[in-house]
């Protein structure tokens, strides 16, 4: 008697390549990026720091993104099954690895709350957050916002409802239940409808975004001061080349990009033929990424621009209209009253009124003036998750038809939000289907019916109840800033590890020639064998550094309505370690059982020369070991998957 693998579970795949590509790449574009990058580019040497970046991404993420992708198309398995046939010694990679895709895609969904929200305010005029409100039974606006921006008295006082600090909990905001009860159904619905469903769904969230920007571009060339953003594209600092700190924002913003490490990558690739070329799909993913951070950037820059353009503006305005008070009081004489026309440019025009003053005039009247500089309104941006719900909110509403927009906008928002999202799942379903037969045996009473729609929803609606508490904005930013970074190096060594010392980088190329044209060059050998894991280990070490030395926080302050520094309380930093030594309490448990069974650090079974035995040593893997244990135990719960 034979038993067949195939009628224990068949595996189903992609519909087509594109499908594959777009999920791959939906779960990419991540909302964060949108801003993120663009940011570090301004803050961190500019082109300089696309350079290092383009360097990282060759020196660690092309690497890293072939390894994932040819593990998963290689085992045929998601991470748990995956990690496991590559060796014992690590097969707690893919335990670890599901924990914190879990954790990922909880924290990271709150965004899709945070956009719904917004966007179930826009389809109002004024938009709440052009102007502040009035008081009840008053003339006067709220105070609170007077004291502040209006953008940024929505964002803080009516969506978060922020504390002053990381201590101040509470119970979830009333207001972003349904936004979070809303996004948790979606992504449940999007899951559940199978592997080919969310193919079309993932191509539907990347082709919008790239039409929208296409579109907000077009039309930001009608818009003032765009020239003036734009041109921070061409500036490179060369001192950026020399700060650590701008390596590592490089190399941890092309591991974050990626996604790698999280375990999705190789969960989507499993899902499609072996004889696939994943070579050309790291092709395609690295020069797409590419693309996207330069239009990403492009982009951001224009609509900054714009924004401290008019911003600027509205500071000269302001200037002039103190000014004209003071002349009027007598406490400044007549020729110190600006010339009325300032609204046809008033950078221009009051800069040059002001330089044709006599000295003496000129010191007394910049005395009474607040700073307008637009280059240090530009530069003052600051990164943070906040970004998009700040500026970007503010700056539609300085352009004609502000609600058509703000409703694109965000429309754009959420589609990265939930392809995002999406393509982290895969790290939760892929793994748990490969890991319990009865799942896969059942699999459409399972995880059609019951565990998408209903028990991941409700898991993630729970968690996610955490992140719209009041401070639950304070953790948000805690983890994706400060924690999340060591994990992701921790595993992506670990998996270098894998292949390239415990597997060895020859026999995986050799093995995966055999199944299609993706051999590995000599140059990616020494990459993965010898300097992406010096790379990633610098990076680490540079990591546990940084979170050691993380010492404050933004906050928000009620009283002033401001962004202040606070002192990050001593039990957050242990609540980091902890979450850490969690999420990789499978990999440790591992490596103490094979060293207490003395199993073996790597494989025996060798490679013969010749390529007819190679591909015949396939059957000797030890996935296909993995593979016979599954379908005898499918044998024993159903005797009718044998064959004569």
């Amino acid at each position: 008697m034979q038993m067949k693998d195939d009628e224990a579970f068949i595996r189903p795949f992609w519909s087509n390549k594109t499908e594959y590509i777009m999920a791959q790449v939906g779960y990419s574009l991540k909302p964060l990026n949108l801003w993120h990058f663009p940011l570090l580019w301004l803050h961190n040497g500019s082109g300089t720091f696309f350079i290092i970046y383009s360097l990282m991404m060759f020196l660690i993420g092309v690497p890293l993104l072939f390894l994932e992708m040819a593990t998963g198309q290689r085992m045929q398995r998601g991470p748990i099954v995956a990690w496991k046939a590559t060796s014992l010694w690590i097969g707690g990679l893919g335990y670890s690895s599901f924990v914190l895709c879990f954790i990922t895609s909880i924290y990271m969904n709150v965004i899709n709350v945070w956009t719904l929200f917004y966007l179930s305010q826009s389809i109002q005029y004024p938009l709440p957050w052009e102007q502040c409100p009035l008081l009840k039974n008053s003339s006067g606006f709220d105070p609170v916002c007077a004291r502040t921006t209006p953008s940024m008295y929505f964002w803080y006082w009516l969506t978060l409802k922020a504390p002053d600090k990381l201590e101040m909990d509470g119970s979830p905001n009333l207001h972003l239940i349904l936004p979070l009860t809303v996004t948790c159904l979606l992504l449940g619905i999007f899951t559940c409808n199978g592997l080919k469903f969310m193919g079309k769904i993932m191509t539907f969230f990347v082709m919008l975004p790239y039409v929208i920007i296409f579109c907000f571009l077009i039309r930001s060339l009608l818009l003032e001061g765009i020239t003036f953003g734009l041109q921070y594209l061409m500036v490179s600092r060369i001192s950026a080349l020399y700060n650590i700190s701008v390596w590592w924002q490089a190399g941890n913003q092309v591991l974050y990009t990626l996604g790698l490490g999280l375990g999705s990558i190789v969960s989507m690739s499993s899902h499609i033929p072996q004889n696939n070329s994943c070579l050309n799909d790291v092709i395609i993913m690295v020069l797409l990424n590419l693309f996207t951070t330069l239009l990403y950037t492009a982009f951001v820059f224009s609509i900054l621009g714009f924004w401290a353009t008019v911003i600027t503006h509205r500071c000269f305005e302001k200037n002039a209209e103190l000014l004209v008070d003071l002349v009027i009081q007598g406490r400044l004489p007549p020729e110190a009253k600006p010339p009325p026309n300032l609204n046809e440019n008033p950078i221009n025009i009051f800069t040059s009124w002001l330089n044709r003053l006599s000295e003496p005039l000129r010191s007394t009247v910049i005395s009474y003036m607040t700073e307008c500089s637009r280059e240090q309104q530009f530069l003052k941006v600051k990164e943070g998750s906040e970004f998009a719900f700040l500026v970007f909110t503010e700056t539609m509403s300085f352009i004609p038809g502000s609600v058509l927009l703000s409703i694109v906008f965000l429309i754009l928002l959420l589609c990265l939000g939930l392809g995002n999202v999406l393509g982290t799942m895969q790290g939760i379903m892929i793994p748990l289907q490969d890991s319990f037969t009865s799942c896969r045996k059942h699999r459409k009473l399972f995880f059609d019916f019951m565990f998408c729609p209903g028990l991941l929803s409700v898991i993630m609606f729970l968690f996610g109840l955490f992140f719209i508490q009041p401070s639950g904005f304070y953790y948000f930013r805690l983890l994706n800033d400060f924690w999340i970074p060591i994990p992701i190096l921790i595993f992506t060594v670990l998996e270098d590890l894998a292949v390239a010392w415990v597997y060895r980088t020859r026999r995986f190329s050799e093995e995966l020639a055999c199944l299609s044209d993706s051999a590995i060059s000599p140059i990616y050998y020494w990459l993965l064998t010898w300097i992406t894991p010096v790379v990633l280990l610098g990076l680490f070490v540079t990591a546990v550094i940084r979170l050691s030395s993380v010492k404050t926080y933004t906050a928000w302050d009620v009283k002033t309505s401001e962004e202040v520094l606070q002192e990050l309380p001593y039990w957050s930093k242990i609540l980091m370690t902890v979450l850490i030594f969690i999420i990789i309490i499978p990999i440790t448990t591992c490596l103490l059982y094979c060293l207490i069974h003395k199993i073996p650090f790597s494989h025996q079974n060798s490679v013969t020369p010749s390529m007819s035995s190679k591909c015949l040593s396939l059957n000797n893997t030890p996935l296909n070991d993995i593979k016979k244990e599954e379908v005898s135990q499918d044998q024993i719960a159903d005797p009718s998957i044998v064959t004569s």
